[in-house]
């Protein structure tokens, strides 16, 4: 195989409120933190042990306006992008380095308008078809599907 793949794929909740910064000629770019559990029983003890990953997530221009207004502090997020390394020198001289996930598409799993609906049972579909136009959504999740949506944590 002559070719490379650089493909992140990550379904967790925002550690943090999405921070925003503008330049100069419009252009934006958004960073928040993202966690993922991995929970598993420990054979020996019988304790149930979870882990928690952290992963650095960078979204750029309309999708990170769309994910400042839409996203809050632990709600969940379906992200798909690219695998980005960063240096740059601290200020005490030393080099730094910094893992990102340069995001290309994402789905909202939830948001701060329905996850006190999400809580009731209650749908809001308009929030859901908002949030898929900036970025392309997954096929699987495509807002022309006209079957009823489950409740289950996958975005596809």
């Amino acid at each position: 195989m002559s070719g490379t793949l650089n493909k992140v794929m990550l379904i967790g909740h925002l550690g943090d409120e999405v921070k925003i910064h503008y330049f100069e000629g419009g252009n934006c770019i958004a960073r928040f933190p993202l966690a993922t559990n991995e929970s598993y029983t420990n054979r020996q003890t019988g304790e149930k042990v979870t882990n928690t990953d952290w992963h650095n997530i960078v979204i750029r221009n309309k999708a990170a306006e769309v994910c400042e207004k839409y996203l809050s502090k632990g709600d969940k997020i379906y992200v798909e992008g690219r695998l980005k390394n960063r240096q740059w020198q601290g200020e005490d001289g030393q080099p730094r380095y910094t893992t990102e996930v340069h995001v290309q598409d994402f789905t909202f799993l939830t948001t701060k308008s329905n996850s006190g609906a999400a809580q009731n049972n209650q749908a809001t579909p308009n929030v859901q078809n908002t949030v898929s136009k900036p970025v392309d959504a997954p096929k699987e999740a495509s807002p022309t599907n006209n079957a009823p949506e489950q409740e289950d944590d996958l975005p596809f």
